[in-house]
């Protein structure tokens, strides 16, 4: 139970660098459009009208809702196989923690994999925004992640295939989804000062991916020495005082 602090905690950071990366972020104000029918100028007045602000929430929340229950199912799936072989579990930790730290490298720019470099492209055809259709674009950008959130994507399910339980599968891919949807959310309602920050931001861009990978790295080392599970429990003593 103690390990599950922590493994929430780097899920929901897992999910906020996702959503930071530079295969996702620049193209965060295209995607609110998109999904939600409004057009660019509106989406940047910083006075929406009550309608507009209506549509670009709901739309928001069904495309959110669209990626996290692929994410969510996801883990369901990975957690299922991880007890299935329940009885390798030290291996597969292992297995898995050295996986996460191959993630972390290619994240890094240390190596190459091209697998994981490669972009897969989606494509959804609407004449007008709707509910089904922003659902639809949440399940497709799940089901076809960016090069960038395979790898952060890829940890968490190792993550969650060495869980005690499905549920803890469940709940490590909805806070990886949390960590998404939440600036996600914010973005679409505060498009106009978004688009100011980032301004400034992209400047520093291209170092996410390495602080990415760097933090992939750490957490696939403390799943491989089953450090996790000791940092846990002191974290839990700590605040348990």
């Amino acid at each position: 139970m103690a390990t599950e602090n922590v493994s929430y905690l780097v899920a929901f950071t897992a999910g906020i660098l996702t959503f930071l990366s530079p295969c996702i972020l620049p193209l965060v104000p295209s995607f609110i459009a998109y999904i939600t029918g409004v057009s660019f100028g509106d989406l940047k007045d910083g006075h929406k009208s009550e309608k507009i602000r209506f549509s670009i929430l709901s739309h928001t929340i069904l495309f959110i809702l669209g990626f996290s229950i692929v994410f969510i199912i996801l883990g369901l799936t990975a957690t299922a196989i991880g007890q299935a072989l329940f009885h390798y579990q030290r291996p597969i930790r292992i297995g898995g923690g050295a996986l996460i730290v191959i993630f972390g490298l290619t994240l890094a720019g240390i190596i190459k994999i091209p697998f994981l470099q490669k972009e897969h492209q989606f494509h959804v055809h609407a004449k007008k925004a709707s509910y089904v259709g922003s659902f639809l674009v949440g399940v497709t950008f799940a089901a076809a992640w960016t090069p960038c959130a395979g790898p952060i994507l890829g940890s968490i399910l190792v993550m969650a295939g060495t869980g005690e339980s499905v549920a803890e599968g469940a709940r490590l891919l909805t806070l990886y989804s949390a960590g998404i949807a939440i600036p996600f959310l914010f973005t679409a309602l505060a498009t106009h000062s978004f688009l100011g920050y980032f301004n400034r931001f992209k400047r520093v861009m291209a170092g996410v991916n390495v602080i990415a990978g760097i933090f992939l790295i750490i957490i696939g080392i403390l799943i491989m020495t089953d450090y996790l599970n000791v940092l846990s429990e002191k974290m839990l003593s700590i605040f348990s005082k």
